[in-house]
Parts: structure tokens; sequence; C-alpha cells
């Protein structure tokens, strides 16, 4: 039974020169579970908030937008709320309340329910997710993967039929990202809940979809089974091919003929039938160590007198002229890190060394808007328009500088905040989650800018969930725990020893080549055999 519908839907920003949704016809079938995908901007975030009024941007639209049959505009506001549920990308901006049971079941007194079925959902809903134990917590206490679970959970407890999630694993490290999206796949099965899910990160989101659909420049590309996009992907050379999965890519890369496949058993598999011979060629070696252009010395810090340590003799030397990425669950410290090398925040005890003048890119981008437009934002750090022309071609920002900055994609932000922040010429560039919201294909380009700037003598520190990207363009990689460094190495030593924070493709060739860690690299040995 068909439970949404787009019918011929457009829609435009304000002072927008093209559309952002462009005659989009699409309809979801009850319980059944999508991914909605595309490079960044492309209308997907934009499609999913014309189905929740109240987070519907202003612009032109036409067309219709149907559930159950009904306009939504006719549905009524307490039947949209209690129906369709929204899950936002930042884990924070849906949080209002202070206590973890309050937010469970804030919804439910804003509909009105009697007070017993409230303490009945909301401890239904706290033992379904495992929030028992953390049911009285302060929320400001609570992780991103905690906040982002609790979440979900304060609106399933409004017995949702539709569950739209936008990007909801983009803030999460890759253990927290892969339990979040396994728990929206149990309740896709066990409650029959209908999902339409936004996702760049499409390593674990795809082999858990029954469709996907693929946007581009706001029409609908593709429709299909998730082996039947990469295939079309595949056969049109489309960018977006590069954000499907790895064994996916591999297989494209081999020529592989008849159905991909998509998870990293799948791709295990594959590699099985294939005449290979395990090489076993050592690990290379560690490079000559470099002078440090960062230090952190038994560094030590707590944000209140009386609260726990989140630095516990952190030490960490970052070279210069390097790229060094910091990965780890969430709370670990990694971001705390970031405020202390940028000067935000002073130690407790230890020193923190630098002499570069530095830059930071912080996690949520819209901090450093202040602006009515991408252009106005741009020309506020220079009056030098070569410079300003140098980053809106650097960043890919030429079609966006009329829009104002709020109004553009997660992706879009990071793309114009990060040219906001080039243009300072920093020296040591501080990046925190910098590839949240970006698609494959720019990911390749702010690699290779990376690559350039260390080329002429930047020193990079980052902060990533993204292992993958974290495994291709880092020359030096640490594992953050507890408040320190408990590994590190180059990717290639650094990678093949751990079992979850590691690449797909070392996952998936493990057996036959171990230090191999990334789709380039697991192709190129295949190729020297075959």
């Amino acid at each position: 039974m068909e439970q949404i519908a787009f019918q011929n839907l457009s829609f435009t920003y304000p002072a927008s020169p093209r559309p952002a949704l462009d005659g989009v016809t699409l309809s979801i079938e009850a319980g059944e579970f999508v991914t909605l995908c595309g490079v960044s901007g492309c209308g997907k975030s934009t499609l999913l908030r014309q189905l929740k009024s109240v987070l519907t941007p202003h612009g032109q639209r036409s067309g219709e937008v149907l559930f159950e049959g009904l306009a939504l505009t006719a549905l009524g506001a307490r039947r949209e709320a209690a129906e369709i549920g929204y899950v936002m990308q930042n884990p924070d901006s849906q949080i209002v309340t202070d206590k973890v049971w309050h937010e469970l079941a804030f919804g439910l007194e804003s509909l009105g329910l009697p007070q017993q079925t409230i303490r009945l959902r909301v401890a239904e809903m706290a033992s379904y997710f495992g929030i028992a134990d953390w049911f009285h917590r302060d929320v400001s206490t609570l992780s991103g993967g905690q906040k982002q679970l609790l979440n979900l959970a304060s609106v399933m407890a409004m017995s949702p039929s539709v569950l739209l999630l936008d990007e909801p694993t983009s803030q999460l490290d890759p253990i927290a990202a892969a339990d979040f999206l396994q728990t929206v796949r149990r309740l896709n099965r066990e409650l029959g809940v209908t999902v339409l899910l936004t996702e760049h990160r499409l390593e674990e989101a795809l082999p858990l979809s029954d469709r996907a659909v693929v946007l581009d420049g706001g029409r609908v590309l593709a429709d299909g089974s998730p082996r039947e996009i990469g295939a079309r992907l595949r056969a049109l050379g489309h960018p977006m091919f590069r954000s499907m999965p790895a064994p996916m890519q591999l297989y494209g890369l081999l020529n592989g003929v008849g159905p991909a496949p998509l998870t990293v058993r799948e791709g295990r598999d594959f590699l099985q039938t294939l005449p290979l011979v395990p090489d076993d060629t050592a690990a290379p070696d560690e490079p000559a160590a470099q002078p440090a252009a960062l230090t952190f010395d038994e560094v030590w810090f707590r944000y209140e007198r009386h609260s726990e340590d989140v630095l516990k003799g952190l030490s960490l030397r970052v070279p210069a002229g390097r790229c060094c990425a910091m990965v780890g669950a969430n709370g670990a410290g990694k971001s705390t890190a970031l405020a202390l090398a940028m000067g935000l925040r002073r130690p407790l005890r230890g020193h923190v060394q630098t002499t570069l003048r530095t830059g930071m890119l912080p996690q949520s981008p819209e901090t450093l808007f202040a602006k009515g437009t991408v252009h106005e934002e741009l020309a506020e750090m220079t009056e030098d328009p070569a410079r300003i022309e140098e980053m809106i071609s650097l960043c890919e920002l030429s079609s966006l500088l009329d829009a104002h900055p709020y109004d553009l994609s997660g992706g879009e932000q990071q793309r114009a905040a990060l040219a906001k922040v080039l243009l300072t010429e920093p020296q040591l560039l501080l990046l925190d989650e910098p590839t949240k919201g970006m698609d494959g294909a720019f990911k390749e380009k702010f690699g290779a800018l990376l690559r350039r700037l260390c080329a002429g003598g930047v020193t990079v520190l980052l902060v990533s969930h993204d292992v993958e990207f974290c495994a291709r363009y880092a020359d030096f990689c640490a594992l953050f725990f507890d408040g320190q460094i408990v590994s590190s190495g180059t990717p290639a030593s650094f990678f093949p020893g751990n079992h979850f924070y590691t690449t797909a493709a070392n996952r998936m060739c493990r057996g036959l080549f171990p230090h191999a860690i990334t789709v380039e690299e697991v192709c190129a040995l295949c190729k020297k055999q075959l």
C-alpha cells in the first residue's frame, strides 16, 4: 500500500537561481526501508523536510505531497506530529529538556496523552533502546551516540508509522553508527515502521535497505534495489559510484559480471572466487621523524572543577607539514583536544605547544556564519578578490554565492565554512569532522586539497569518524580512548591491526592482503596476480 507520494514536486529557495527539487515523482510503500542518496546539495534533506510541515523551509513550492492518500496540508498538526517522526542530523538540535526521562516524555506530554499512557510508553522505549541505565542522567552528560539514540527513542515513543532520518549517523563513530542503523532496521522489521533515510555513509545503510533512490540536481536519477542502483551508477560513470560500499566499488574496478557484492562478507566471498595468492610482503617502514608543529605533553583537562577528567595525560606529537587524524568513540575527548590546540581552552595540567598561526573548522560550521550570503561570508575575511575567487573555485562554491548559508545542505555548509577558514591562511589547520555531509566525489577533491596544503607546509590535525577518508589521506593516525592516545602510526601500520576502527577494504581482504587498506590498493594487488 502506498503510504507516501511526491507528485511532480518542485521547490526553490528564495533568491536561488535553480530549483532544489525539480519535478520529483516518487512513492514509498508502507513498511519499506528506503535510503535517499546523492551528491551534496542534490536535494535529499529538502525532500525529506517536505514531509514535516514544521521543518519545511521557506520557498516556492509546486506539486503535491501525500500521506496515506491525503494532502499533507490536510493531515492536521496533531496527526502529523504523532504519525511522522523525524530525527535530525545534529543530536543537540532536537533535544529540548535537561533530563533523559523528561526528553522521552516530552513529545507525549505535548500530545496531551494520559499520564499512565506516558509512563507505559516511556518505560517501554527506555527498555527497548537500552536507556534504563542512564534514564535519570542529565542530557548534557551523554555522548553523541547516546543523544542520537535518545532522539530516536523519543520520536518512537509517539508510535509513528513513518520515520524520517536526515543523516542521523554523520556525527557518530563507526561502531555507534552501525548500532544506530541496526536499531532503525529492527524498528522497520519488527514494528513495520516505514523508514526514509538520507545518508552519505552508505557502507552500513545500503545493505539494510529495501530500496535506494539517487537524486541528482533535484531530480530522481535512479530508483531500485541497492544492487540495481550500484549497477546503474557504474554504467553511467556517475561520481556517486565512489560513495557505494567498498565491495561494490572493488567489483566495478575489477570489471565483475553479474550481481555486485554489497557487504564485506559478500566481498570476501567474491575475492575467494579469484585465483589469488596471499601476499606476505612485510608492512612498509615508518617514515623518518619530522619536527613537531604541535605537541600535547601530559595534558589533563576537565570542564568543571568537580567533574570527571576529559583528557587524562594526553601526549601527542603532530609532525610539521603532515596530516594527522584522530579517530575514536564519541565522548573520548577528541574535540576537546582540538579546542585546547586552538587556545579556546587551557589545560588543567601539562602543556600544549605551537608557534603557528592556527585556524579551525568546528564540528558545527553554522557557528562561523554571520552574513546573508555565502559571498558576503567570504568577503568578510579578505578584500582581495583574487583570493576569494581562488577559494570559490577550490571549494566549488560558484553556484552557491547568492544563497543564505543556512539554506545550504550540510556538505555545502562544510565547504563554505572551510573556504572561510582557509582565507585566514592558517599554518596549522584544525578540522573537526570535516567530511561530515560530503559525498564521495568531493571527499576525493577535499583529500587532494589537504595534500596540496601539506605540500605547501601547512600542518593538518583532523578529528574524524570517517576511517575510509583517514586511511586514504592521513599521513599519521591515532586512536583516542578515555582521554588519551592508545595507538598510533601510519595508516599502513595503524588500520590493519584494528578489528572495528579499520576500513571495509581491509576487513574484506585481510586473509589475502593484510596490509591493504583502500579499495584502490586491493584492486592493484588483485590485478597484479590476475
